[in-house]
């Protein structure tokens, strides 16, 4: 298992000192009766907002040793959800429902995650009941366009911000949004007591009796020291990132054989063959249009390979590529004209997705094997049945050890993913008390996570491990030592 490495001082703004603190005060504008200043240079007298001080210095070997300081407990809270993505929604209403009071933290300006500032637009394996089945009744009662079909369903992601929130904000959730996690606190018995964040705010804490890490990437736990998994190989390898766009100024009708819903899976060798006939070579072999509704389209176009999902840096730059690429796709198909001519980015997603961060280890791990054999929990909280959904790993000239794992992978296909159960357990941290995990930073395998990771799944983790969160609460335990079944659903 890999560790954390201890998080290094995070600087303010401003240009860095050595040994001098950084002011970086909020300066308001000047009243109405504001006087000019006594020197005579003819500034008003400003009225000075609370003036932050990050001290520190920089050290020769290269590392910022921030000062000891005193930092802001901004709310407290029974429940403390990290992360508004589809399993972060499930984990807020599970436990606002069950009635904790509920923090939701979020460092987009949205809730949804991949699904929304994502533009998935694609739940895969949502046939859930549950809070699930509310959302797509809620989006088909504002006219939606949702596609109900056997691979999963098709939706608006401007309507699902709009959906979420209020669902949310009717159970009484507390949203934060434009909030980046950087830090957990825990005691000398490895409970979780508290998070840190950054934001406009400055460096606050939040308190709290119990934790649900929705992340995706398994960002609190990592903060917290939990031990976790990375993808395969010493070298870590994650499956490849994609930068999801919506397209516009193309009919559907006049491409019917190119649009996933119209013409099924041979829409994707159909949009492949008529991008190289235009000298475009996606970096995803099976590019899928989607129609969305009114002439709005999705695409799925491009690969970023041997990304972490943890280093901002590597992020940055496969964005970067990613973006341009979808651009230049686009470009290339209106160069063929006719019912192409017009098409045009409309946009691209504000965050990439990311297929694979960290697996944190927990009560349980779900594995391969429990996929090919159908393993059932008496402590399940979701069953699964989407597929092992594993794509390239790797550019072009894979090694012996590459083609052995992929030849493993294509084995576990072929033996085909009977439906299987989430434990409870798997969504518990075994290093540190208190913190629960939902959606793809759950426990299990690289195998396993290539089917489980689908937000079709991960909003009933969330749902489940917030209802477990507020029971414990009631019952006076800690979520590992809450006792099965109570009044948790079974799972469909």
């Amino acid at each position: 298992m890999m560790r954390p490495q201890a998080a290094m001082g995070m600087t303010r703004r401003g240009v860095l000192r050595t040994g001098v603190g950084i002011v970086a005060g909020a300066v308001l504008g000047p009243s109405a009766n504001a006087a000019t200043d006594a020197s005579g240079s003819g500034c008003p007298n400003f009225a000075r907002g609370e003036v932050l001080r990050t001290g520190g210095e920089l050290t020769e070997d290269g590392r910022f040793l921030e000062r000891p300081r005193a930092v802001p407990v901004a709310g407290r809270s029974q429940v403390l959800v990290c992360g508004a993505g589809p399993a972060g929604i499930g984990a807020a209403l599970g436990a606002a429902r069950a009635g904790a009071t509920v923090q939701l933290l979020d460092r987009a300006g949205c809730l949804g995650g991949t699904w929304t500032a994502g533009l998935l637009t694609k739940i895969i394996d949502g046939g859930k009941t549950g809070v699930m089945q509310e959302i797509l009744q809620a989006m088909a009662e504002r006219g939606s366009a949702v596609a109900k079909q056997s691979h999963g369903a098709i939706y608006d992601p401007e309507l699902m911000k709009l959906v979420l929130e209020e669902m949310c904000v009717d159970a009484g959730v507390k949203i934060l949004l434009h909030t980046q996690l950087v830090g957990a606190v825990t005691d000398a018995r490895k409970r979780l007591t508290a998070v840190v964040t950054e934001s406009k705010s400055g460096r606050q804490a939040w308190a709290a009796d119990r934790f649900i890490d929705c992340s995706g990437d398994g960002d609190l736990a990592a903060q917290a020291g939990c031990a976790f998994d990375v993808g395969v190989n010493d070298k870590s390898e994650c499956q490849p990132m994609t930068l999801m766009a919506l397209l516009a100024g193309v009919d559907p009708a006049a491409i019917p054989d190119f649009v996933r819903e119209l013409a099924g899976e041979k829409a994707k060798g159909n949009l492949l063959k008529l991008m190289q006939s235009a000298g475009i070579n996606p970096s995803f072999s099976q590019p899928t249009l989607r129609h969305l509704h009114s002439g709005v389209f999705s695409i799925m176009t491009n690969h970023e390979y041997g990304v972490p999902a943890y280093d901002a840096g590597k992020i940055s730059e496969a964005t970067i590529r990613a973006r341009r690429e979808v651009h230049e796709i686009v470009g290339g198909l209106r160069k063929l004209g006719g019912p192409w001519k017009e098409l045009a980015v409309v946009a691209t997603a504000e965050q990439i997705g990311v297929r694979e961060g960290r697996r944190v280890r927990g009560r349980y791990c779900v594995t391969a094997e429990d996929l090919t054999g159908g393993k059932r929990h008496d402590d399940a909280v979701c069953r699964v049945k989407a597929g092992i959904d594993i794509h390239n790993l790797w550019l072009p000239g894979a090694n012996a050890e590459e083609d052995t794992l992929m030849a493993e992978s294509r084995r576990r296909r072929q033996a085909g993913v009977k439906a299987y159960d989430i434990p409870l357990r798997a969504l518990i941290a075994a290093d540190v008390d208190g913190l629960m995990l939902a959606g793809r930073c759950i426990s299990g395998d690289f195998i396993a996570h290539a089917s489980y990771r689908v937000t079709g799944n991960a909003l009933p983790m969330g749902e489940a491990a917030g209802l477990a969160s507020a029971e414990s609460l009631k019952q006076g335990v800690l979520p590992h030592e809450l006792k099965m079944p109570f009044s948790q659903k079974r799972p469909s």
